[in-house]
């Protein structure tokens, strides 16, 4: 099985790296319609793919499915999410070596999220706790993997404040992390503070902004609430103005996504990271548009 070329690698290239997230569906009949929209996103030659876990691990079966298809057949370079969530040390264990014999090279390690209708995060009996307890342990097993680990522009929503997330963010990257990913943010203005924050703990890795479109007013505020960060007044007015019109939706917030990309690459980011919430359409736009076609 040939290996997959570290994300760390592609940094050396000396220009902005493009990445498209894809959450895997909740049944396998849905994997092939997801796999489709993986295939048109390849045509405009994406640097690599992250493929997300479900809440509490609900969907690690399918997640490693799609991320193997899309590895295999579509020919994408692949980062798989692995979290915490509903696994002990030696499940994860098995599962990050089978990867490894697959060719993986790339892994974002996460905590995870607390599964539906539960209000806290509660590691498995035999797992971890923390994420910078997984990234050690795929360190430890992996040596040449490279781990990619979340960041916080607006802090992370279980996080007293944002000096001690930023303490958290400093035990993960000690812990071997190559490279951080942040969460979505929809003012610049907080990814360029957070990046400052996160220099003057010492930290030097490349810093990925995490980018999602607006495709739907009800679905960004429920993810907004979630993620407690911050929809901006103006956008949610512009997108209330044409609500009852999905197309008119979905250009506002293509449209908004596509200066922020622009003012980010023009101000050195080392990347964009699109959470495209697998919508092909709207991914190969934004493409497109940071890359000048």
């Amino acid at each position: 099985m040939s290996k997959q070329q570290p994300i760390t690698d592609l940094f050396q290239n000396d220009r902005s790296l493009l990445s498209v997230e894809f959450f895997p569906p909740k049944s396998a009949e849905s994997v092939d319609v997801l796999v489709e929209a993986a295939k048109r996103i390849s045509t405009c030659s994406p640097d690599f793919v992250s493929v997300t876990y479900g809440a509490g691990g609900s969907t690690r079966d399918l997640s490693a499915s799609v991320s193997k298809r899309m590895k295999d057949e579509v020919g994408l370079q692949v980062m798989p999410h692995f979290t915490c969530a509903g696994s002990t040390q030696e499940e994860l264990g098995a599962i990050i070596d089978s990867f490894y014999e697959e060719g993986y090279r790339n892994i974002m390690a996460l905590r995870g999220d607390a599964p539906q209708g539960q209000s806290a995060f509660v590691a498995k009996e035999g797992g971890f706790e923390y994420a910078s307890d997984l990234v050690a342990f795929i360190k430890d097993r992996h040596p040449d993997i490279c781990i990619g680990i979340a960041g916080y522009p607006e802090k992370h929503p279980e996080a007293p404040s944002m000096e001690s997330d930023l303490d958290a963010l400093k035990i993960k990257v000690d812990a071997g992390a190559a490279f951080i990913t942040t969460q979505l943010f929809f003012e610049n203005e907080a990814f360029f503070e957070y990046v400052d924050a996160v220099r003057s703990r010492g930290i030097d890795l490349p810093i990925i902004p995490g980018i999602m479109p607006v495709l739907a007013l009800k679905q960004i505020k429920r993810i907004t609430q979630l993620c407690q960060s911050e929809l901006p007044q103006a956008l949610e007015s512009q997108l209330s103005e044409v609500e009852s019109d999905p197309e008119s939706v979905r250009r506002i917030g293509v449209e908004w996504a596509m200066r922020q990309i622009e003012e980010l690459i023009d101000k050195g980011a080392p990347g964009v990271h699109i959470y495209a919430l697998n919508k092909a359409k709207s991914a190969i736009e934004l493409i497109n548009a940071a890359r000048g076609n």
